[in-house]
């Protein structure tokens, strides 16, 4: 199995705006998409995605739904799937929701997520074959 690498290591780390560091994990901004990477064992429910998305939101000055959401799935971690609910109540949305997960556990876990998930989840195997698709849908919005 070869194991996903952090947004630190990757050729994409001179683009980060902002990196908000957590006692769950770090979030890393770029202009119009976020990557979070969850720390080992941690379980995160509504009060850490609330966290980020005030965070994120401040920084970026940005509306719900303009954002796409990059889970960098480095780590084992457990993920509180019906909080996606109190998500959506909240009025929060997601241009596109990106998993990069290269085990089993990492899929199997966005299977559950999909059940409380109102959109698409896109799966990929590194992380940028991520970036690179969301730069993608980000340049296709701009020719709109």
């Amino acid at each position: 199995m070869v194991r996903s690498r952090s947004v630190k290591n990757s050729r994409f780390y001179n683009e980060i705006l902002e990196e908000f560091n957590y006692s769950f994990g770090k979030l890393f901004v770029f202009q119009g998409y976020v990557i979070s990477e969850i720390y080992e064992g941690e379980t995160i429910g509504w009060e850490c995605g609330e966290q980020m998305v005030n965070d994120v939101s401040n920084f970026l000055n940005t509306k719900s739904g303009e954002i796409i959401f990059i889970t960098n799935r480095i780590n084992s971690y457990s993920v509180i799937a019906s909080d996606w609910l109190k998500f959506f109540k909240h009025s929060y949305s997601l241009k596109s929701y990106f998993v990069v997960s290269s085990s089993s556990v990492g899929t199997l876990n966005s299977t559950i997520e999909k059940l409380f998930f109102k959109k698409k989840i896109k799966h990929f195997n590194s992380l940028d074959e991520a970036i690179l698709e969301a730069k993608s849908i980000l340049i296709q919005s701009v020719d709109r």
